[in-house]
Protein backbone atom coordinates (compact mmCIF):
# COMPACT_ATOMS: atom_id res chain seq x y z
CA UNK A 1 0.00 0.00 0.00
CA UNK A 2 1.31 3.73 -0.28
CA UNK A 3 0.85 4.42 3.37
CA UNK A 4 -1.16 7.83 2.15
CA UNK A 5 -3.81 8.11 4.32
CA UNK A 6 -7.34 8.88 2.96
CA UNK A 7 -9.53 11.23 4.80
CA UNK A 8 -12.88 9.20 5.05
CA UNK A 9 -16.35 10.57 3.39
CA UNK A 10 -19.34 11.02 4.90
CA UNK A 11 -21.52 8.24 4.52
CA UNK A 12 -23.34 8.36 0.95
CA UNK A 13 -21.24 10.90 -0.71
CA UNK A 14 -20.57 10.02 -4.28
CA UNK A 15 -19.14 13.33 -5.26
CA UNK A 16 -15.68 12.71 -4.85
CA UNK A 17 -13.89 10.06 -6.76
CA UNK A 18 -13.72 8.85 -10.73
CA UNK A 19 -15.72 6.19 -11.86
CA UNK A 20 -13.99 2.55 -11.34
CA UNK A 21 -16.83 0.16 -12.43
CA UNK A 22 -19.45 1.01 -14.86
CA UNK A 23 -21.97 -1.42 -15.83
CA UNK A 24 -24.58 0.16 -18.58
CA UNK A 25 -27.19 -2.77 -20.01
CA UNK A 26 -25.62 -5.67 -18.49
CA UNK A 27 -28.05 -8.46 -19.42
CA UNK A 28 -27.19 -12.50 -18.04
CA UNK A 29 -29.45 -15.46 -19.03
CA UNK A 30 -28.81 -18.90 -18.41
CA UNK A 31 -31.55 -21.02 -21.05
CA UNK A 32 -34.60 -19.23 -20.32
CA UNK A 33 -33.51 -18.10 -16.53
CA UNK A 34 -33.37 -14.30 -16.58
CA UNK A 35 -30.63 -12.88 -13.89
CA UNK A 36 -29.69 -9.57 -15.02
CA UNK A 37 -31.68 -7.77 -17.13
CA UNK A 38 -30.33 -4.33 -18.89
CA UNK A 39 -29.04 -3.25 -15.71
CA UNK A 40 -26.82 -0.37 -15.04
CA UNK A 41 -24.52 0.76 -12.54
CA UNK A 42 -21.61 3.41 -11.64
CA UNK A 43 -18.91 2.88 -8.52
CA UNK A 44 -16.63 5.52 -7.73
CA UNK A 45 -13.05 5.61 -6.36
CA UNK A 46 -13.31 5.01 -2.54
CA UNK A 47 -16.47 3.80 -1.70
CA UNK A 48 -17.25 0.77 0.33
CA UNK A 49 -20.68 -0.70 -1.44
CA UNK A 50 -22.85 -3.46 -0.26
CA UNK A 51 -24.53 -5.66 -3.15
CA UNK A 52 -27.72 -7.30 -1.35
CA UNK A 53 -30.73 -8.60 -2.90
CA UNK A 54 -33.16 -12.29 -2.63
CA UNK A 55 -32.04 -15.44 -3.93
CA UNK A 56 -31.13 -15.67 -7.65
CA UNK A 57 -30.74 -11.81 -8.35
CA UNK A 58 -27.41 -12.70 -9.71
CA UNK A 59 -25.41 -10.94 -7.02
CA UNK A 60 -21.72 -13.27 -6.66
CA UNK A 61 -22.76 -13.26 -10.45
CA UNK A 62 -21.97 -10.26 -11.04
CA UNK A 63 -18.89 -9.58 -9.27
CA UNK A 64 -17.76 -12.71 -11.40
CA UNK A 65 -18.54 -10.40 -14.43
CA UNK A 66 -17.02 -7.43 -13.72
CA UNK A 67 -13.53 -9.13 -12.66
CA UNK A 68 -14.11 -11.18 -16.33
CA UNK A 69 -14.59 -14.78 -14.73
CA UNK A 70 -17.76 -15.00 -16.30
CA UNK A 71 -19.10 -13.48 -19.44
CA UNK A 72 -22.75 -11.35 -19.72
CA UNK A 73 -24.78 -12.05 -22.37
CA UNK A 74 -25.19 -8.53 -23.25
CA UNK A 75 -24.04 -5.37 -22.14
CA UNK A 76 -21.00 -3.39 -21.43
CA UNK A 77 -18.47 -4.14 -18.03
CA UNK A 78 -15.71 -1.35 -17.43
CA UNK A 79 -13.78 -2.03 -14.74
CA UNK A 80 -10.68 0.71 -13.99
CA UNK A 81 -11.54 2.08 -17.54
CA UNK A 82 -11.24 -1.07 -19.16
CA UNK A 83 -13.69 -2.93 -21.06
CA UNK A 84 -13.10 -6.54 -19.55
CA UNK A 85 -15.06 -8.48 -22.68
CA UNK A 86 -13.42 -6.31 -25.21
CA UNK A 87 -9.93 -5.30 -24.20
CA UNK A 88 -6.92 -6.97 -25.61
CA UNK A 89 -5.08 -9.82 -23.33
CA UNK A 90 -2.09 -7.72 -22.34
CA UNK A 91 -4.64 -4.63 -20.99
CA UNK A 92 -6.65 -7.39 -19.03
CA UNK A 93 -3.45 -8.39 -17.42
CA UNK A 94 -2.50 -5.06 -16.24
CA UNK A 95 -6.03 -4.39 -15.13
CA UNK A 96 -5.87 -7.74 -12.78
CA UNK A 97 -3.02 -6.84 -10.92
CA UNK A 98 -4.99 -3.48 -9.97
CA UNK A 99 -8.14 -5.26 -8.25
CA UNK A 100 -8.39 -7.97 -5.81
CA UNK A 101 -10.99 -11.16 -5.01
CA UNK A 102 -11.78 -12.71 -2.25
CA UNK A 103 -14.54 -15.64 -2.32
CA UNK A 104 -16.84 -16.58 0.11
CA UNK A 105 -15.14 -19.67 0.91
CA UNK A 106 -11.50 -17.84 0.84
CA UNK A 107 -10.30 -20.12 -1.86
CA UNK A 108 -7.10 -20.49 -0.19
CA UNK A 109 -4.63 -23.45 -1.43
CA UNK A 110 -4.97 -26.07 1.35
CA UNK A 111 -1.01 -27.57 0.54
CA UNK A 112 0.58 -24.46 1.00
CA UNK A 113 1.13 -22.22 3.91
CA UNK A 114 -0.36 -18.99 4.38
CA UNK A 115 2.59 -16.91 3.88
CA UNK A 116 2.95 -19.34 0.87
CA UNK A 117 -0.74 -18.30 -0.52
CA UNK A 118 0.04 -14.93 -0.27
CA UNK A 119 3.22 -15.14 -2.15
CA UNK A 120 1.50 -16.62 -5.33
CA UNK A 121 0.06 -13.33 -6.92
CA UNK A 122 3.38 -11.61 -6.11
CA UNK A 123 5.23 -14.47 -7.65
CA UNK A 124 2.83 -14.84 -10.92
CA UNK A 125 3.35 -10.80 -11.61
CA UNK A 126 6.88 -11.07 -11.90
CA UNK A 127 6.76 -7.61 -10.78
CA UNK A 128 8.12 -7.94 -7.15
CA UNK A 129 12.00 -8.91 -6.81
CA UNK A 130 13.05 -11.71 -4.47
CA UNK A 131 14.09 -9.25 -1.94
CA UNK A 132 11.09 -8.09 -1.48
CA UNK A 133 8.77 -10.89 -1.40
CA UNK A 134 8.76 -12.15 2.26
CA UNK A 135 8.86 -8.29 3.93
CA UNK A 136 5.63 -7.78 1.79
CA UNK A 137 4.04 -10.99 2.58
CA UNK A 138 5.01 -9.91 6.24
CA UNK A 139 3.19 -6.59 5.31
CA UNK A 140 -0.36 -7.95 3.87
CA UNK A 141 -0.48 -10.40 7.05
CA UNK A 142 -0.76 -7.17 9.16
CA UNK A 143 -2.70 -5.35 6.77
CA UNK A 144 -5.12 -8.10 7.33
CA UNK A 145 -5.11 -8.42 11.32
CA UNK A 146 -3.18 -11.78 11.11
CA UNK A 147 -0.25 -12.14 14.22
CA UNK A 148 3.31 -12.67 12.48
CA UNK A 149 3.32 -16.47 13.13
CA UNK A 150 0.16 -16.85 11.16
CA UNK A 151 2.43 -16.60 7.85
CA UNK A 152 4.12 -20.04 8.51
CA UNK A 153 0.60 -22.35 9.34
CA UNK A 154 -1.47 -24.12 6.84
CA UNK A 155 -5.11 -22.84 6.14
CA UNK A 156 -6.31 -25.53 8.16
CA UNK A 157 -4.62 -24.56 11.36
CA UNK A 158 -6.27 -21.54 11.07
CA UNK A 159 -10.12 -20.47 12.69
CA UNK A 160 -12.87 -19.09 10.22
CA UNK A 161 -11.98 -15.82 10.84
CA UNK A 162 -8.52 -15.78 10.37
CA UNK A 163 -8.71 -17.95 7.01
CA UNK A 164 -10.49 -15.14 6.20
CA UNK A 165 -7.92 -12.69 6.81
CA UNK A 166 -5.92 -14.53 5.32
CA UNK A 167 -7.53 -14.66 2.15
CA UNK A 168 -7.64 -10.64 2.22
CA UNK A 169 -3.56 -10.57 2.89
CA UNK A 170 -3.55 -12.32 -0.19
CA UNK A 171 -5.90 -10.10 -2.20
CA UNK A 172 -4.26 -7.51 -0.99
CA UNK A 173 -0.82 -8.67 -2.34
CA UNK A 174 -0.85 -6.40 -5.39
CA UNK A 175 -1.45 -3.13 -3.74
CA UNK A 176 -5.25 -3.30 -5.71
CA UNK A 177 -7.28 0.16 -5.93
CA UNK A 178 -10.07 -2.06 -5.89
CA UNK A 179 -11.54 -4.99 -3.60
CA UNK A 180 -14.17 -7.69 -4.33
CA UNK A 181 -15.59 -9.85 -1.80
CA UNK A 182 -18.18 -12.13 -1.73
CA UNK A 183 -20.48 -12.82 1.47
CA UNK A 184 -17.25 -12.05 3.76
CA UNK A 185 -19.02 -12.83 6.79
CA UNK A 186 -20.96 -16.07 6.25
CA UNK A 187 -19.83 -18.34 8.80
CA UNK A 188 -18.07 -16.11 11.20
CA UNK A 189 -19.50 -15.71 14.95
CA UNK A 190 -21.01 -11.94 15.85
CA UNK A 191 -18.21 -10.75 17.10
CA UNK A 192 -15.56 -12.30 14.43
CA UNK A 193 -17.52 -10.70 11.82
CA UNK A 194 -17.77 -7.40 13.35
CA UNK A 195 -14.13 -7.33 13.88
CA UNK A 196 -14.13 -8.13 9.78
CA UNK A 197 -16.62 -5.29 9.04
CA UNK A 198 -13.73 -2.89 10.88
CA UNK A 199 -11.24 -4.40 8.68
CA UNK A 200 -13.19 -3.47 5.63
CA UNK A 201 -13.67 0.28 6.46
CA UNK A 202 -10.18 0.63 7.55
CA UNK A 203 -8.79 -0.61 4.13
CA UNK A 204 -11.61 1.85 2.41
CA UNK A 205 -11.19 4.63 4.80
CA UNK A 206 -7.08 4.57 5.76
CA UNK A 207 -6.42 3.34 2.27
CA UNK A 208 -8.48 4.80 0.09
CA UNK A 209 -9.53 0.94 -0.97
CA UNK A 210 -12.63 0.62 -3.50
CA UNK A 211 -14.44 -2.01 -1.61
CA UNK A 212 -17.45 -3.89 -3.15
CA UNK A 213 -18.71 -6.49 -1.19
CA UNK A 214 -21.82 -9.00 -1.69
CA UNK A 215 -23.77 -9.49 1.77
CA UNK A 216 -26.58 -10.40 3.44
CA UNK A 217 -25.19 -9.58 6.76
CA UNK A 218 -27.36 -6.89 8.19
CA UNK A 219 -24.64 -5.23 10.85
CA UNK A 220 -22.29 -4.80 8.04
CA UNK A 221 -25.18 -2.89 6.47
CA UNK A 222 -25.40 -0.91 9.65
CA UNK A 223 -21.95 -0.38 10.40
CA UNK A 224 -19.56 -0.17 7.52
CA UNK A 225 -21.61 0.32 4.01
CA UNK A 226 -21.46 3.71 2.96
CA UNK A 227 -23.98 2.76 -0.10
CA UNK A 228 -26.23 -0.10 -0.31
CA UNK A 229 -27.51 -1.68 -4.04
CA UNK A 230 -30.48 -3.60 -4.26
CA UNK A 231 -30.76 -6.38 -6.57
CA UNK A 232 -34.07 -6.94 -8.06
CA UNK A 233 -36.01 -8.22 -11.17
CA UNK A 234 -32.78 -8.12 -13.26
CA UNK A 235 -31.67 -4.51 -12.39
CA UNK A 236 -30.79 -2.00 -9.56
CA UNK A 237 -33.97 -1.74 -7.50
CA UNK A 238 -32.78 0.30 -4.92
CA UNK A 239 -29.25 2.69 -4.31
CA UNK A 240 -27.94 4.73 -1.90
CA UNK A 241 -27.36 5.21 1.59
CA UNK A 242 -28.74 2.86 4.23
CA UNK A 243 -31.84 4.78 5.29
CA UNK A 244 -32.53 6.00 1.38
CA UNK A 245 -32.65 2.25 0.58
CA UNK A 246 -34.95 1.43 3.66
CA UNK A 247 -37.13 4.76 2.80
CA UNK A 248 -37.71 2.72 -0.87
CA UNK A 249 -40.99 0.88 -1.58
CA UNK A 250 -39.54 -1.73 -3.18
CA UNK A 251 -41.74 -4.78 -1.66
CA UNK A 252 -38.60 -6.84 -1.04
CA UNK A 253 -36.54 -4.30 0.09
CA UNK A 254 -39.61 -4.03 2.72
CA UNK A 255 -40.08 -7.30 3.38
CA UNK A 256 -36.17 -7.80 4.12
CA UNK A 257 -35.91 -5.12 6.80
CA UNK A 258 -38.84 -5.57 8.12
CA UNK A 259 -37.88 -9.46 8.79
CA UNK A 260 -34.62 -8.37 10.36
CA UNK A 261 -36.27 -6.36 12.36
CA UNK A 262 -38.61 -8.92 13.87
CA UNK A 263 -35.73 -11.31 14.09
CA UNK A 264 -33.92 -8.84 16.21
CA UNK A 265 -36.78 -7.84 18.40
CA UNK A 266 -37.06 -12.00 18.84
CA UNK A 267 -33.80 -12.91 19.91
CA UNK A 268 -33.17 -9.53 22.06
CA UNK A 269 -36.69 -10.85 24.32
CA UNK A 270 -35.14 -14.07 25.05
Amino acid sequence: MSGQAVTARPAGDRSVGAPVIELRGVSTRFGTQVVHDGLDLTIRAGELVAIIGGSGTGKSVLLREIVGLQRPTAGTVRLLGTDIWQAPEAELAAVRRRFGMMFQDGALFSSLTVAANVEVPLRESGLVPESLVAPLVALRLAQAGLPPDAGGKMPSQLSGGMRKRAAIARALALEPEVLFLDEPTSGLDPITARAFDRLLAGLCEDLGITVVVVTHDLDTLLSVAQRVVVLGAGRVAGDGTLAEVMAGDDPWIREYFSSRKMADANTSSR
